[in-house]
């Protein structure tokens, strides 16, 4: 069988808008999962915004977060966001919490809004 739909779960990470400042996403619990991997999204970028995307972690939802050192995540982001692109980062390390945080070097703005896939669940059917 190809379901897929019940062996993940889906979580708003960055309320996608247009941004034009960097922002924090949201924190995502992981407890209950094996994985996690972040899908951001962008639209249009005006006066050659320069903005990029990070993850963080954390011990704690609302605080304490820090980046997430080399070998505990994955990226195929460059470090200047493209418009009209997808983009994924996937975190292994061993926090409890995960976040992306939009960066931004320079410019006016961006589109961009991300989800959060939680893969590999204790328990499942994921509802």
């Amino acid at each position: 069988m190809r379901d897929l739909f019940h062996s993940v779960g889906a979580v708003l990470a960055l309320t996608p808008a247009v941004k034009t400042a960097a922002g924090d996403g949201a924190a995502i619990d992981l407890k209950g999962y094996g994985s996690v991997v972040f899908v951001v999204s962008t639209g249009a970028i005006v006066g050659a915004g320069d903005f990029g995307i990070k993850v963080q972690h954390s011990d704690a939802s609302g605080s304490g977060y820090e980046d997430a050192p080399a070998g505990t995540f994955f990226s195929n982001a460059p470090a200047t966001l493209g418009a009209s692109t997808a983009y994924k980062l996937g975190y292994i390390g061993d926090k409890r919490y995960a976040r992306i945080v939009l960066t931004y070097a320079s410019g006016t703005s961006i589109a961009a809004g991300a989800v959060a896939i939680l893969g590999r669940p204790a328990s499942a059917p994921v509802a």
